[in-house]
């Protein structure tokens, strides 16, 4: 094998020519990579350090070098991680060191709650008379430090942690010993009753700030104790964290960092304290009203920086706060939430604000320029959560979407139906999200003997802009992908993005929806139509499909191996104009599909066809293209989360059939980060569905179409049931699983064929319904989704189509029908291998050998034994 290696340049860039092309890796470097990849040279610990951020539960990439010259260098980066999506929790549980090292780098294998349990700890081991004491000592140390700058006044006190309860608090008789103070911190301590708390605060006559956050009466207590306290402490400007309808200047000079612990202020103020205030944050402030004689230019003539993230601001019109703004002459970066209480485009705020120069970070001219309307560089990092029992592959599960990467491999034959996954190692999962980025990385796939078969994964990093040392090293996560393709929204898997944008996205797409109502399609009072006239002989059938070739025996259809003599043509692929004109196909031939009927059988396409004919039907779940309406997706995510519903969704590619490269999660990252493997719809997964026998099941009807003008459809007797094969859950690990969660298992599992008579006779009495019932409403169903297609998309009348297509179907635990998918062309092996009865026809055998004689009398010969017209 050693004299079939890659030795030389030339040979190396011959084999991987189209790999570099793909890289994007400059020419310049290409000779440098080959050079490190023949002597397998891992440098890059030569040239960078990775440190911990975020208080470690992060990492980072700094420059250790002197300096780095833009595509100067090319270094190698490990794969510390390759598998396929299905395998990850088999590959944690059973590789020995994976899960640690995977934990490691993905920073979840500490325990956050670790230091606040040792707090607990000492906290619970102390008993009531050492706290007090505790406590009685910080009181005397305040009291000490007053007295040594002057006037012994204290009038900020901070007693956050210390195990106060209810007694101690009466007991401390803080009122008393401290009449004059301004700012109270009484966070994390152990105050339970309403009434103590509010007779000892309102005891305070010139309290400017309280902060109660964190203690056990918050969770029990309703708004009134708000109240209560307000009444009787009218001066109180700061209410745990959140300003009070009676905030003024002493609220705006404690976030401008005017008044501290160390300058509280006074109880009588000086006049104008805030004139020299240039920056002011008041984000997340719960302010409802802006308007104060405090806030205004005479108060705050010098004011530059304004943040008013977070605040609903709804009591003032975007008018009246655009003329407060205005009146500010120095302001020149604003923060605000987009779209929120200044509107809905950060190009009007710009237009309205001239003065701007930023806004949210950005520079105002680049907004102008994009015409972006939402805009944020201050995104806070995404960070995995756990909690301490959770095992080690269940934490590397959650966070391996801000992480992992993919790519598909592929040959001259045909390309991977499934994306491979990886996870770069520890230097070069370091690398964190720049939109102006100094490194580059690419997947690139090394073979060392010029096949695919010697074929080894590494990523290759190389810098794009010039670095210093002590720079920290940046790539673009989404590197190449524009506005045109969602990047804001795509950030999400990521960053926490505006939620505000994605949820008023989301409502409008909703009341877009609710204003959708679904015309019937015309029917003609109708005669029932000619059958197709052969002129005296059979009907020649040229066909593809093996089961028609075998089981289509009738007198009146001939098979040909020959579609230019063939009257009807019934294939299995995608006829369109080159394929008619390369098999001489003409109009006056009898075609198995309908023009556009990818409006059906295209799950984007179905999606957008149900949505506009019925907006948001009871049997059809919630969807989204994700390559169109990925905002809409995200703000009803968040809505879920908020209102505490469940988030369960199932992503299927837009044109695979059989669940390939179909995944279940809850997570949002996931979903986002699963857009890079292909387009993808993403719906919301029925959590729970009618079972039986503890395991899920769908249905697959057969449909046959005649017409779309008049819409003539028919549905076959011939229905089958398929089966997972594991018992039903919701169990983390179990949504990687493919035999709990889907039911084709004719091309991988283990297939339990089940007999529909008596699975419908076992199912009605496990449930105790009536088959009857459901079979109503499934046909109500399967007619709707015509409809809208007529409907909607009138061009896919044709005389010369006859179709049948395989709707599949899932009961929800309300025995209510849910379409999944339309199918073209469906498999029908089982309807061809096993004899079954006809469930509302008193049992009347339907022979297997016999289905496509059955389905092609309806469509060609007018006939409607074993189906019901629809």
């Amino acid at each position: 094998m050693a004299a079939d290696r890659i030795v030389n340049f030339e040979d190396f860039v011959k084999v991987h020519a189209l790999l570099l092309q793909a890289s994007g890796l400059p020419p310049s470097l290409h000779r440098q990579l080959f050079q490190k990849l023949y002597s397998e040279t891992f440098d890059s610990g030569d040239f960078f350090q990775v440190q911990p951020c975020e208080d470690g539960r992060r990492r980072r990439l700094v420059l250790t070098s002197d300096s780095m010259e833009k595509e100067s260098h090319v270094f190698l980066i490990d794969h510390a991680w390759t598998f396929r999506l299905s395998d990850a929790p088999k590959q944690l549980q059973e590789v020995p060191g994976l899960a640690e090292r995977m934990a490691s780098l993905m920073c979840v294998d500490i325990d956050m709650d670790s230091n606040s349990e040792e707090i607990d700890a000492v906290n619970g081991g102390s008993d009531e008379k050492d706290t007090k004491l505790d406590v009685m000592r910080m009181l005397g140390r305040e009291i000490s430090e007053a007295e040594e700058k002057g006037d012994g006044i204290v009038m900020w006190l901070e007693l956050d942690e210390l195990g106060i309860d209810d007694d101690m608090l009466l007991s401390l008789d803080l009122s008393r010993k401290f009449p004059n103070l301004l700012a109270l911190g009484l966070c994390g301590n152990k105050l339970e009753n309403v009434e103590i708390v509010i007779q000892e605060i309102t005891k305070f006559k010139h309290l400017r700030a309280l902060w109660l956050n964190d203690n056990p009466l918050l969770q029990n207590c309703d708004g009134h104790m708000a109240e209560r306290i307000l009444q009787g402490s009218p001066s109180l400007e700061i209410y745990n964290s959140c300003f009070t309808q009676n905030f003024g200047e002493w609220a705006l000079g404690f976030c401008a960092d005017i008044y501290g612990k160390e300058n509280p202020g006074y109880i009588h103020q000086n006049d104008h304290p805030l004139q020299s205030v240039t920056s002011l944050d008041l984000s997340n402030r719960c302010i409802h009203n802006l308007i104060s004689k405090a806030f205004s230019p005479v108060e705050m003539p010098s004011l530059s920086y304004l943040n008013l993230r977070g605040n609903p601001l709804e009591q003032n019109s975007v008018s009246d706060l655009l003329k407060i703004l205005k009146g500010f002459a120095c302001i020149n970066a604003l923060e605000v939430d987009i779209p929120g209480p200044l509107g809905e485009s950060a190009v009007e705020i710009l237009e309205s604000l001239p003065s701007l120069s930023q806004l949210n970070g950005v520079n105002a001219s680049k907004i102008l320029e994009t015409g972006k309307h939402v805009i944020d560089s201050m995104l806070q990092p995404r960070l995995p959560e756990w909690s301490p029992e959770e095992p080690l592959a269940d934490r590397v599960l959650s966070a391996m979407w801000l992480y992992l990467m993919t790519y598909r491999l592929a040959d001259e034959e045909k390309i991977d139906e499934t994306s491979v996954c990886y996870v770069m190692d520890e230097l070069g999962s370091a690398l964190r999200h720049s939109d102006e980025p100094s490194f580059r990385v690419s997947p690139f796939l090394y073979m060392p003997e010029g096949k695919l078969a010697s074929a080894v994964s590494f990523s290759i990093l190389w810098p794009t802009q010039n670095v210093q040392k002590g720079d920290e090293c940046t790539r673009d996560f989404l590197y190449g992908i524009g506005e045109d393709k969602q990047r804001s929204a795509r950030l999400t898997a990521w960053f926490h993005t505006p939620q505000n944008y994605f949820i008023h996205e989301y409502e409008k797409h909703c009341q877009k929806l609710r204003s959708k109502c679904c015309l019937s399609p015309s029917i003609k009072p109708s005669t029932d139509r000619c059958s197709i006239s052969s002129g005296g002989h059979a009907l020649r059938v040229y066909t593809d499909i093996p089961h028609v070739e075998e089981f289509l025996t009738r007198p009146e259809f001939l098979i040909t191996t020959d579609p230019k003599d063939a009257d009807i043509i019934w294939t299995s692929m995608q006829i369109d104009e080159d394929t008619r004109k390369a098999a001489g196909i003409t109009d006056q031939q009898y075609i198995n599909q309908f023009p556009f009927e990818a409006c059906l059988v295209m799950k984007h396409h179905l999606a957008e066809t149900v949505q506009k004919a019925h907006g948001s039907p009871e049997w059809f779940q919630p969807t989204y293209n994700l390559e169109t309406h990925l905002p809409q997706l995200i703000g009803d995510y968040y809505v879920r989360k908020r209102d505490g519903l469940d988030n369960l969704w199932i992503l299927k590619p837009w044109n695979m059939a059989r669940t390939i490269d179909t995944t279940v999660t809850s997570d949002l990252s996931a979903i986002i980060r699963l857009m890079e493997t292909g387009p993808k719809i993403c719906q919301k997964y029925i959590e729970h569905p009618a079972l039986f026998q503890g395991r899920k099941f769908d249905l697959r009807y057969i449909v046959l179409v005649r017409s779309m003008k008049p819409l003539e459809i028919f549905l076959s007797d011939v229905f089958w049931v398929r089966l997972a094969n594991n018992a039903y859950s919701l169990d983390k690990q179990s949504l990687f699983k493919y035999e709990t969660h889907f039911t084709v298992m004719n091309y991988r599992g283990r297939l339990n064929h089940m007999n529909t008579p008596e699975f419908v006779t076992q199912f009605e009495q496990e449930h105790q319904v009536k088959w009857l019932d459901i079979h109503e409403r499934i046909k109500t169903m399967i007619r709707s989704v015509f409809e809208s297609a007529a409907v909607v998309h009138p061009e896919m009348h044709s005389p010369m189509s006859r179709a049948m297509y395989g709707l599949d179907v899932m009961l929800d635990c309300s025995f209510q029908p849910k379409l999944l998918e339309v199918t073209y062309c469906p498999d029908c092996t089982r309807a061809c291998k096993y004899d079954t009865e006809a469930i509302f026809r008193g049992g009347e055998p339907l022979r297997a050998r016999d289905f496509f004689n059955h389905v092609f009398g309806c469509l060609f010969l007018n006939e409607t034994a074993y189906v019901t017209k629809l």
